[in-house]
């Protein structure tokens, strides 16, 4: 599809407003933190659900009602008061490779960035630039796996200083940073720029903006991201990712 500039901002502005509605959350994963009004709860399952966001849609959101099962539909008390002793509530939980002893590291570094570090956005927005969020998404991990934990845990949260697109820590801050008119993102994390944000690249966002032009590497990693990051910040410089709706949607929705 060849658009100019121009076209290519008013095409994707409109699919911007077709797919950035309320309609959008019955079919995605950031339902689960809509359950909640309280922003530790919806922070906490906000960033649990992105965690296992990958593979079938429909099966990320049935493991995302047994999150908050299992947390009693209380996040923030649950953690709070997780210690070793409680790990028989994680027991039989499996997504995918992420299984109850990751979620038990996951329910254990959350209480501690909570009790130590003052929360979520805390840990992002002090380590935070004034053009991209990837620094402190490496420096979270840092952070998150201070505690005691199994070495394969690890890989469930991505470190984009060694090249990861970290798609679903994106996704997470776009819910949680982004002013969102529209009712979908949350916009609860004030200390943060929506300027700043990254692209949540998957399979679907990184194949439409290839066939459009705006990305021409190959592979979806952190180079890739940093390539549509910079086309992105020039369509709209204040809030760059909305245009992830309008990505997602035509590959997820159109088959563009």
């Amino acid at each position: 599809m060849k658009l100019d500039k121009t076209e290519l901002k008013e095409f994707l502005d409109q699919k911007v407003q077709q797919y950035n509605t309320l309609d959008f959350i019955g079919t995605d994963p950031i339902q689960i933190p809509h359950h909640f009004t309280g922003k530790e709860d919806i922070e906490i399952s906000g960033f649990l659900i992105a965690t296992i966001a990958w593979g079938n849609r429909k099966s990320i959101i049935t493991n995302g009602q047994r999150l908050l099962n299992i947390m009693g539909n209380s996040p923030f008390d649950f953690v709070l008061n997780y210690t070793n002793n409680h790990k028989k509530y994680t027991k039989g939980f499996v997504h995918r490779t992420f299984n109850e002893d990751d979620l038990h590291t996951f329910f254990l570094a959350l209480s501690n960035i909570y009790k130590q570090h003052q929360g979520l956005e805390a840990v992002f927005s002090k380590n935070g630039s004034n053009h991209s969020l990837q620094p402190a998404i490496h420096a979270f991990k840092k952070v998150f796996f201070e505690i005691p934990h199994l070495s394969r845990t690890q890989k469930h949260v991505s470190d984009p200083l060694k090249n990861s697109a970290a798609k679903r820590i994106n996704m997470f801050l776009r819910w949680m940073v982004r002013q969102d008119t529209a009712g979908v993102d949350f916009g609860i994390w004030n200390t943060i720029s929506p300027a700043v944000l990254s692209c949540p690249l998957d399979v679907h966002s990184a194949g439409i903006a290839r066939k459009l032009g705006i990305l021409t590497r190959k592979q979806n990693d952190g180079k890739a991201l940093g390539e549509l990051d910079k086309v992105l910040r020039e369509m709209d410089p204040i809030d760059p990712v909305k245009y992830d709706f309008a990505l997602f949607g035509l590959g997820a929705f159109e088959k563009f």
